[in-house]
């Protein structure tokens, strides 16, 4: 993340992280570690992945010590693969700092990055780059933007950010205007002309619907593999066409070289494991 984009939008959520972690002191740190003292700590990988985050894992440490350093190995950033037993990181400074942002530098490290290797697997089992891997807003309350910069690292694409940045009538949307039709004659209405409509589908009747009616994007929500294909084949290019529907790591590969150009996977924010990351050999070296 630039340093624009952690300014205006990531450092507030950072700082509300640690206030939940240190509502008034740290009572351990304080207890054995009275007054400044240098150290130096390592932040090593535990289990192969992709690692993401580091800016935010640094940016924890500054947020409550500007003169913190945190010393990245040569060659390794956001996307980089690391293994078990790697060295990823150095981090020198004040050891009151270094112990009271641990968590909450390693929450966001290992949420991120196991979100980018869930991801990563995940595009590699589809193995079709025809089709584009999405997101959801199945995310964290408050860690979104971290969340959804995950996946991308991981290979993935966003699919809409939030509710105003974009039209997706799913099945009640449609139920309160009345039908597929009106649901979109309303959003045509409605809608800056810029934003295009998609409208999610639970049938090839419905389908037919959402042609006729003119969306751009027809989902196609929690179809058999026989409805999706005939339902590719209806819509024959004149919409774009999202899959949906519990697609995980175990199963995306069925829909390879389907036809589609983009399939949903609420998994990738909502059921990655974290990589395991830790802070370890931490020492004194001042007075």
């Amino acid at each position: 993340m630039n340093g624009i984009t952690m300014k205006m939008n990531v450092d507030e959520l950072i700082l509300s992280a640690l206030r939940e972690d240190i509502p008034s002191e740290d009572v351990t740190t304080n207890s054995v570690m009275k007054t400044y003292s240098e150290g130096t700590c390592d932040l090593i990988a535990k289990e192969d992945g992709i690692l993401c985050g580091t800016d935010i894992f640094e940016r924890v440490f500054l947020l409550l010590d500007e003169k913190t350093e945190v010393i990245f190995q040569d060659g390794l950033h956001d996307g980089s693969a690391v293994k078990k037993g790697d060295l990823i990181a150095t981090l020198k400074g004040d050891i009151r700092v270094l112990l009271s942002g641990e968590r909450t530098a390693l929450n966001y490290l290992q949420r991120m990055s196991g979100i980018a290797t869930y991801t990563r697997k995940v595009v590699d089992a589809l193995d079709d780059p025809t089709i584009k891997v999405l997101d959801t807003r199945k995310t964290t309350p408050n860690m979104r933007i971290f969340e959804k910069y995950a996946v991308r690292v991981g290979g993935g694409h966003n699919h809409r950010n939030d509710l105003s940045d974009g039209v997706l009538l799913k099945d009640n949307h449609i139920g309160a205007a009345g039908g597929v039709k009106e649901a979109v004659l309303a959003a045509k209405e409605y809608a800056p002309f810029v934003r295009k409509i998609e409208v999610e589908t639970e049938s090839i009747d419905m389908v037919k619907e959402a042609l006729s009616a003119g969306a751009d994007i027809i989902m196609l929500d929690n179809m058999s593999l026989e409805e999706m294909k005939e339902a590719i084949a209806l819509i024959d290019k004149r919409a774009e066409v999202e899959l949906s529907g519990n697609f995980t790591l175990e199963n995306i590969g069925r829909i390879r070289g389907i036809g589609a150009d983009f399939v949903s996977c609420g998994a990738l924010t909502h059921s990655a494991p974290i990589l395991d990351l830790s802070l370890k050999h931490l020492k004194k070296t001042g007075d």
